[in-house]
C-alpha cells in the first residue's frame, strides 16, 4: 500500500501527495514533513487516532521483519531453532517479538486443544481432486426432448471452454472468436466427496457440488491476471496484487460458489504465486489451506487467525485471503489487508448503497457478477 492509498482510505484524502512522491507508508512515518509541505494539514493528520494507529501498525510490521530477516541471518528460521538459539542470538530480537516467538515456541512444546487451529483430514486432497463434469446444450431432436432440459451431462473436462478478453483494465467474455468443433459448456460442475468451505463452516447437509458459469469463470481470470503481474520480474518488489470487491446478487458466494470455485483454482495455480489459501467467515473462521503440506487447518477464533496469518507473513509466504462477510456492514479487520500486500477479495453481505464506502475502505477494485440465467439453472437441473 503506497502513501496516497493510506491518506484517501483513512484520512478521506487529506494531504494526497503527488504521484512522483507517492511512497510506502514506513517511508512516510519516518520523516512525515518530507511528503506533505502543508503543516496545517499534516497537523491535522498527525492528531487523528486512525493516523497514531497506523503508525504503530507499520512500526511494529517494519520492527518485525526487521528481527525476522536477523534471525534468518543466523540460521534460525523455525520456532525450534528459536528455542535452540544462542542468547546473544535472542538478545537481538525486540522485546515484543521476543514474547510473541516464546510463547508461539511453547505452544509448540506443550500445545491445547483451544489454541492451536485443528488439522482437518482428507479436505485438501477433496477440493484438489474435485471431480469435474459440464452441461452442454442439446441439438433439436428425440434425445433433446427426453431430458426435458435440453441439457446433456458429460464427465470431464468440455473440449471447449469460454473465451476472455481484456478491456481496458476489465476482462469480458470473447463473444467475437470463432470456435472450431465442440460447442462451450453452459456450465461446468466440480464435485468435492468432503464439500466445501461454506459446508465445512455449517452443520447443514449442503450439496457436495459447485456450479460454475460464465461469470464465475471470468471473475477467475481477472484474479489469475493479478497473480501473474504479481509474479512477473516487471511487478517491482513493492507490487500489491489488486483487491477485489465481488458485487452481485445476495448469496453469490454460495449460489455461484465464488469462493469455492476461486479456492479450486488457487490450489491448482503455480505454487511460487500462491503458497497458501486462507477462506475466511466473518475474521473468525478461517480455513487454511496450504499448497507446500497439502492439508486445511481450521482457525477457530479471531485470535487465533491473528497469529496464523502473521506467521505466514513472518515466513515470507504468498498468501491470498477469500473473505466471506458474515454479517452486514462489517468490514474485513486490518490484519486481513496486511501493508506488504497479500491478494484479497470480499464477498459482501451488503447493501448496494454500501458497495461504494467499502470498495473506498479496502481500496478494492470492484467485480460485477450477474446471478445464474434460466439456461444455467436448466442446465443445473440436468
Amino acid at each position: 500500500m503506497k502513501l496516497n492509498d493510506f491518506l484517501t482510505r483513512e484520512l478521506d484524502g487529506r494531504g494526497v501527495v503527488d504521484t512522483k512522491r507517492d511512497v510506502l507508508p514506513e517511508e512516510f512515518f519516518n520523516d512525515p514533513t518530507k511528503y506533505i509541505r502543508d503543516k496545517g494539514a499534516l497537523n491535522e493528520i498527525q492528531a487523528s487516532g486512525r493516523y497514531l494507529s497506523m503508525r504503530r501498525a507499520v512500526k511494529g510490521e517494519v520492527i518485525f521483519d526487521e528481527d525476522i530477516r536477523k534471525l534468518c541471518d543466523k540460521g534460525v528460521n523455525n520456532l525450534p531453532g528459536w528455542s535452540l538459539a544462542a542468547a546473544e542470538v535472542k538478545a537481538a530480537v525486540h522485546n515484543s517479538n521476543k514474547h510473541f516467538l516464546n510463547a508461539a515456541a511453547e505452544e509448540v512444546r506443550n500445545p491445547t486443544t483451544t489454541s492451536a487451529p485443528e488439522k482437518l483430514e482428507g479436505l485438501y486432497e477433496s477440493v484438489h481432486n474435485a471431480r469435474r463434469s459440464h452441461a452442454v446444450e442439446l441439438p433439436d431432436g428425440v434425445e433433446r426432448k427426453k431430458t426435458g432440459t435440453g441439457m446433456g451431462m458429460h464427465e470431464g473436462k468440455p473440449e471447449q471452454s469460454w473465451k476472455y478478453k481484456k478491456v481496458g483494465d476489465v476482462i469480458e467474455e470473447d463473444d467475437a472468436v470463432q470456435q472450431f468443433g465442440a460447442a462451450p459448456p453452459v456450465l461446468m460442475v466440480l464435485a468435492s466427496e468432503k464439500g466445501w468451505p461454506y459446508s465445512w463452516h455449517t452443520i447443514q447437509d449442503l450439496p457436495k457440488d459447485v456450479f460454475v458459469n460464465r461469470e464465475a469463470e471470468q471473475l477467475w481470470q481477472t484474479v489469475k491476471g493479478d497473480l501473474t503481474a504479481w509474479s512477473s520480474p516487471h511487478g517491482g518488489t513493492d507490487f500489491t496484487p489488486e483487491r477485489h470487491l465481488l458485487i452481485g446478487t445476495p448469496g453469490i458466494g454460495k449460489s455461484m460458489a465464488a469462493g469455492s470455485y476461486l479456492l479450486y483454482r488457487l490450489l491448482h495455480c503455480d505454487a511460487e504465486k500462491i503458497q497458501v489459501v486462507a477462506h475466511s467467515f466473518g475474521g473468525i473462521t478461517t480455513y487454511v489451506s496450504d499448497k507446500t503440506t497439502r492439508a486445511v487447518k481450521r482457525c477457530s477464533d479471531e485470535d487465533m487467525c491473528v497469529s496464523e496469518l502473521r506467521s505466514l507473513r513472518g515466513h515470507g509466504r504468498n498468501v491470498y485471503i477469500i473473505y466471506d462477510v458474515a454479517k452486514e456492514g462489517t468490514p474485513p479487520p486490518r490484519h486481513f489487508a496486511p501493508t506488504s500486500g497479500w491478494g484479497m477479495i470480499a464477498v459482501p453481505f451488503l447493501k448496494v448503497a454500501n458497495y461504494d464506502e467499502w470498495a473506498k475502505q479496502l481500496q478494492a477494485a470492484r467485480i460485477i457478477v450477474n446471478f445464474l440465467d434460466e439456461m444455467d439453472v436448466r442446465a443445473m437441473c440436468a
